[in-house]
This record gives structure tokens, C-alpha cells and sequence, in this order.
């Protein structure tokens, strides 16, 4: 079974190997949302795959780093495009919840990225 959490943070960033008139080029900034699903059996005994707690403890201090912040800036995440960003994530937030099976990121409401680790 999946379950899954969102998480959501505001942040700006510039794309810096895309073609001077490219307006990307520009610093600018997103309203980012992201949703982390885990899998796994279901707990006879909490009847919970994971608590829903236990994930967001897990993540809280990934969107602390990222929250109002110039992503460009953070180690990694010089070239914050929406699929380095979400890898970003994936090597940051699977040491935490081994569980975790797939990471989706919303750039904006209509454009995103969705990785498995592959």
C-alpha cells in the first residue's frame, strides 16, 4: 500500500544554463508543493502503514532549509530545475523514511516532476 503527504514551500531561483533571453534566466520565484508517498504493509497493530507524524517530523527540517530561501544558493540545487530539485529531495529525504517509494513536486499548478529514485 502507498500513502503519501504534502508538503508545500516558497522559494526563488534562476535557471543559469538556459539562453540569456530565456525568462527562466531571471531570478523569479515558485510556490512549490511536494507530495512524498511511502509503501508498505499495513501495520496489524496501528493499522497505519506509517504514522502520518512520523513523516512530516521527517521532512519538517528539508522544508525548513527550502522555505523562503534562494535555491540556487543551497549546495546541489545550483542548477534548481524541477527535476534536480526533486532528486534533490529523493537523496535527502530516503536516508530518513527507507519506505519512501516516489517523490511528485508541483513547480506550479500545472507543471511538475514525479521520481522513483531511477
Amino acid at each position: 500500500m502507498e500513502i503519501y503527504k504534502t508538503f508545500r514551500f516558497e522559494a526563488a531561483h534562476y535557471l543559469p544554463h538556459v539562453p540569456e533571453t530565456h525568462k527562466c534566466r531571471n531570478m523569479h520565484g515558485h510556490s512549490y508543493k511536494f507530495t512524498v508517498f511511502v509503501e508498505g504493509e499495513v501495520n496489524p497493530d496501528t493499522g497505519w502503514v506509517v504514522d502520518f507524524h512520523d513523516l512530516k517530523l521527517a521532512v519538517a527540517s528539508i522544508v525548513e532549509e527550502l522555505d523562503h530561501q534562494v535555491l540556487n544558493n543551497i549546495k546541489g540545487l545550483e542548477n534548481p530545475t524541477a527535476e534536480n530539485i526533486t532528486i534533490w529531495l529523493w537523496n535527502r529525504i530516503k536516508p530518513l523514511l527507507p519506505q519512501l517509494c516516489k517523490i511528485h513536486l508541483n513547480e506550479t499548478e500545472t507543471s511538475g516532476c514525479v521520481y522513483d529514485g531511477k
